[in-house]
């Protein structure tokens, strides 16, 4: 049950009535009436501003509105109370019934608390991560991928139909980079000396196995040979091995993909969909030959004002037209991107989403503008940053270098720390900003360590539920409690209330999260109902009565139980979403 869209639904029944009154015009327009929570928690559980947004249309100030949508509203049986405020301003406060109610759907949900039809079953295609395949994840890659899951995880959760897709950037000149580097490691593997690796090259022992896998398959068939005789085959084996790596690296973050795609694949055929894509462009008059401006500033040395095949992306809201070939006569990256997004539109996605690192924000104008242009307006792309990670041990900075072979892998990180700490402190920031990982201060076991603090709190209450109600209240079956027998009108205690107000704050931090498309706020909203519930914790370590288990007590204690128990169940939901396995049992 979701609180707001709840009392949305009885006051648009308000209003239609004012409506069927003629208080209010057949032509009075809804869309720009928010129900939300109130700034101030003390003046209330809901606010609107209706009478504001329809005073104009009713001829009528807001103030003399407010008094008649307030006067219906105390007619609804789960509205205690309605007061005008400021200019006319409507605060609401419900009945304690009502949150009982709202306790016992985030306790009987099945997993179903907090979920939407936001989506309506509409196809959205998540493409995240994408690494080039020339060496094994880093951390680099890590904030990506788990943003990426979990944005899929949260859309999933609302209704939509997702795809989660890798794009395998298998072409181009860093795939070759990556097979002379192997070459050389297969020569190395049947006995050559190689000496130093050659700037240019990858360095790092991940590709030793590589050269040994190449000599076990080819022998010395490719020793001495001319590069164009063997680069073909290296390259397709490297390819497949650094994928098999990062299949094995994404799979102990708990990330797996519904599809690979090959880059390789758009010109590989009987038909080339780069080449089709700029025909198809080109038909609909979006691709002329021209000559770009120069860039503003100092003017480059190698600067040459020659006449392109240039996409006109300045029409749908890019900074310059942009080209689609090079000098050479090849196409651009780009224009292999725009044919791998036509591709996902063919496949039936109007909604895609690209996540992509701090390097790619010059990207992401060009590449919505040709989204909007191939398929006429039909297809929305939305690109999501994901920020650096500084990774920081002993309050220094780790440095990483990939050429020289020294960066951190993301399964060094992984096996360190664990998956879940991995994933909880990668959305526990904004995508859009920068993050520190502090190995020292991920594992401490304090306030200030989030995971921590949450996965405390779910513990917590199984170690109350499961181990000490048989106990100390034996009589108590915690394994059979029915929400509908105990006597939820027992939760009187303003640290309960606050706790059952949390819990009801979670459907819509849920649909907030899916529209806006950011994760973190679910981290950040897991990080306050377990700071609710540690508070309640101690104010019972002072207060005996306020114990969740209440000696001699079964009444209370079951009540608290139930309350208890819908903590756990929309904790380990949120972290579900999140791909945060919730522990019943701290170590």
């Amino acid at each position: 049950m979701n609180l707001y869209t709840h009392f949305g639904e009885q006051l648009t029944g308000v209003l239609e009535t004012l409506r069927e009154q003629d208080v209010l015009p057949s032509n009075a327009d809804f869309s720009r009436i928010t129900v939300e929570p109130p700034r101030d928690p003390s003046h209330g559980d809901i606010a609107t501003n209706a009478a504001m947004v329809l005073a104009k249309s009713a001829k009528m100030t807001p103030r003399d509105l407010a008094q008649k949508i307030t006067k219906l509203l105390l007619q609804l049986d789960d509205v205690e109370k309605a007061e005008i405020a400021g200019p006319g301003f409507i605060n609401i406060s419900i009945t304690s019934t009502f949150w009982q109610r709202i306790l016992v759907a985030a306790f009987d949900n099945d997993g179903l608390y907090g979920r939407s039809k936001l989506g309506q079953g509409q196809k959205v295609n998540v493409e995240f991560v994408s690494a080039n395949p020339t060496g094994p994840m880093h951390v680099g890659h890590v904030r990506g991928a788990v943003f990426g899951d979990a944005l899929a995880n949260l859309l999933d959760f609302t209704g939509f139909d997702v795809s989660r897709e890798y794009y395998i950037n298998d072409a181009g000149a860093q795939v070759d980079v990556l097979a002379r580097s192997a070459y050389l490691r297969y020569l190395e593997a049947l006995g050559e000396e190689i000496g130093e690796i050659p700037e240019g090259l990858y360095p790092g022992d991940y590709m030793k196995p590589v050269g040994q896998e190449l000599a076990r398959q080819f022998g010395d068939r490719f020793q001495g040979q001319d590069e164009s005789v063997w680069l073909e085959p290296v390259r397709e084996i490297s390819i497949d091995a650094m994928m098999e790596q990062i299949r094995s690296d994404l799979k102990a973050l708990k990330i797996e993909f519904d599809s690979f795609f090959s880059e390789r694949s758009l010109t590989q055929g009987n038909t080339n969909l780069v080449a089709q894509s700029i025909d198809d462009m080109r038909a609909k008059g979006l691709i002329y030959e021209g000559v770009l401006p120069p860039p503003k500033g100092k003017l480059p040395d190698d600067w040459d004002a020659r006449e392109q095949t240039l996409f006109k992306a300045t029409s749908f809201g890019d900074d310059v037209d942009r080209a689609l070939a090079k000098a050479d006569g090849s196409h651009t990256y780009f224009a292999s991107d725009i044919a791998y997004h036509r591709d996902k539109y063919k496949r039936g996605f109007t909604r895609m989403i690209d996540v992509l690192g701090a390097d790619h924000s010059g990207y992401v104008k060009r590449m919505k503008a040709a989204v909007t242009a191939f398929s006429d307006g039909k297809a929305e792309l939305e690109v999501k940053i994901c920020q650096l990670v500084h990774l920081i041990r002993g309050g220094e900075v780790v440095k990483m270098s990939k050429r020289s072979g020294t960066f951190i892998t993301l399964r060094e990180v992984v096996d360190e720390v664990g998956p879940d700490v991995v994933r909880f402190i990668m959305l526990y920031r904004k995508n859009d900003a920068s993050l520190d990982f502090d190995f020292d201060k991920v594992q401490e076991q304090s306030k200030d360590n989030p995971v921590f603090y949450v996965q405390y709190a779910h513990a917590r209450v199984h170690s109350v539920l499961y181990r000490k109600v048989p106990l100390e209240m034996p009589e108590l079956d915690i394994a059979n409690i029915d929400p509908l027998k105990e006597d939820l009108s027992l939760l009187v205690d303003s640290g309960e209330i606050a706790l059952v107000k949390r819990l009801a704050q979670y459907p819509r931090i849920i649909e907030q999260a899916a529209k806006n498309h950011e994760p973190h706020r679910i981290a950040f909203y897991l990080y306050e109902l377990a700071a609710d519930l540690h508070t309640q914790w101690n104010r019972g370590t002072e207060k005996p009565e306020l114990r969740f288990i209440t000696d001699g007590n079964k009444k209370v204690t079951g009540a608290r139980a139930v309350l208890l128990l819908a903590i756990a169940k929309t904790l380990a939901s949120g972290l579900g979403i999140l791909g945060v396995h919730p522990i019943e049992e701290m170590r």
